[in-house]
C-alpha cells in the first residue's frame, strides 16, 4: 500500500492542490454572496430565489466535492512515505487549520440553510468579518507547509 501511495504521489499532490484551489474559491465567494444577499435582497422575491440557487450550487456542486477531495488527497499525502516529518510542528498546525477550515465550511452550510428558511439573523458586517477566517487559516496552512517549522 505504501508503495502505491509513493507511486501516486505526483497525482495525489496535483489533485490535492486543484481541490484546495476550488474549495478556497468557494470559501471566499460564498460569504460574499451572503453579504449581498443580506444587504440587498428582500426575502421571498425572485432575487432571493436567485441568490439561494447560486449559493446552493456553489456549496453543493463546487465546495462539497472540493472539500471531500481535499481530505482524500490530503490523507493520501500524509501517509505517503517520506513526505511528512511527524516530529515537526507543521503537520499539526496544518491539520488543525484544515479542521478549522472544515468547521467554517460547515458553518457556511448552516448559514445557507438560514437563508432558505428565511431566518437569517446575521448582518452583512458579520459575514464580512467571518470572511477573514479562511484568510488567516490559509496563511497558517501555507506557511506551515512551505517553511515546515
Amino acid at each position: 500500500m505504501l508503495d502505491l501511495l509513493a507511486y501516486l504521489y505526483p497525482w495525489s499532490k496535483s489533485l490535492h492542490i486543484i481541490a484546495v484551489l476550488t474549495w478556497m474559491a468557494g470559501i471566499f465567494y460564498l460569504p460574499r454572496l451572503f453579504v449581498y444577499h443580506t444587504e440587498r435582497v428582500q426575502t421571498g422575491g425572485q432575487t432571493d430565489e436567485l441568490f439561494q440557487t447560486m449559493e446552493m450550487k456553489l456549496f453543493r456542486y463546487i465546495m462539497n466535492p472540493s472539500l471531500i477531495a481535499v481530505w482524500i488527497f490530503g490523507v493520501m499525502l500524509a501517509f505517503t512515505p517520506g513526505i511528512v516529518d511527524w516530529y515537526s510542528i507543521w503537520p499539526y498546525t496544518k491539520g488543525l487549520s484544515v479542521i478549522a477550515m472544515t468547521w467554517f465550511h460547515m458553518w457556511l452550510g448552516k448559514r445557507r440553510k438560514d437563508f432558505i428558511a428565511a431566518g437569517n439573523t446575521r448582518s452583512g458586517r458579520t459575514f464580512r468579518m467571518m470572511n477573514e477566517v479562511p484568510t488567516i487559516l490559509m496563511v497558517v496552512i501555507v506557511f506551515s507547509v512551505i517553511f515546515k517549522f
